[in-house]
């Protein structure tokens, strides 16, 4: 309710009272200090209402910009642990396939049969250029398995803070939504 409205309820209760007042045999009893009590605590109500009103509005707002932080700040988890999952999957194919090239290279597994004009040693130089290429690229592919890994612990560590916040803004409206509750 704004101060007009108040004013205007205060109006019409100090017009009636005055009516009240000057009605004869209205007797001995003065209702001016009931009435100017009645309404001191009408305009004290009506104060309280409108700070817990405004308590809540904020509260609410604060809730959902929480709420927003925190579904970001979950989907940038979900989308590295996803970049994660991949980068793993490519480090291990990388070490599977070292590991098929050294094998061959160090006479455990059989060498790939020289096709025209290839001579073994050729077909050997080829594979240690090729081991080489794909030892970079595990070098490389492990590298952003652990870089991701850091990212993924510091998002989570980011989604467990935001979740602490929202947990303490919640708390905090239910806390004022016992307070706004009647007293019975």
């Amino acid at each position: 309710m704004s101060g007009r409205s108040m004013g205007v309820v205060a109006a019409v209760l100090l017009a009636g009272s005055l009516a009240a007042a000057q009605t004869p045999g209205s007797g001995s009893r003065d209702i001016m200090p009931e009435l100017l009590a009645e309404v001191r605590g009408l305009r004290a109500a009506i104060e309280q209402m409108t700070a817990s009103s405004s308590r809540v509005q904020l509260a609410l707002g604060r809730l959902q910009l929480q709420e927003q932080r925190l579904s970001g700040a979950n989907s940038r988890l979900a989308e590295v642990r996803n970049q994660l999952g991949n980068a793993q999957r490519r480090a291990a194919e990388m070490q599977e396939q070292a590991s098929n090239l050294e094998g061959m290279l160090s006479g455990q597994g059989e060498m790939p049969k020289p096709e025209g004009q290839m001579t073994a040693e050729q077909i050997r130089q080829q594979m240690t250029l090729e081991m080489r290429a794909v030892q970079h690229q595990l070098t490389t592919s492990n590298a952003e398995v652990q870089r991701l890994t850091i990212q993924e612990t510091t998002l989570a560590g980011e989604v467990s803070a935001e979740e602490a916040r929202w947990a303490d803004l919640n708390r905090q409206l239910e806390d004022l939504e016992r307070s706004l509750r009647p007293v019975r």
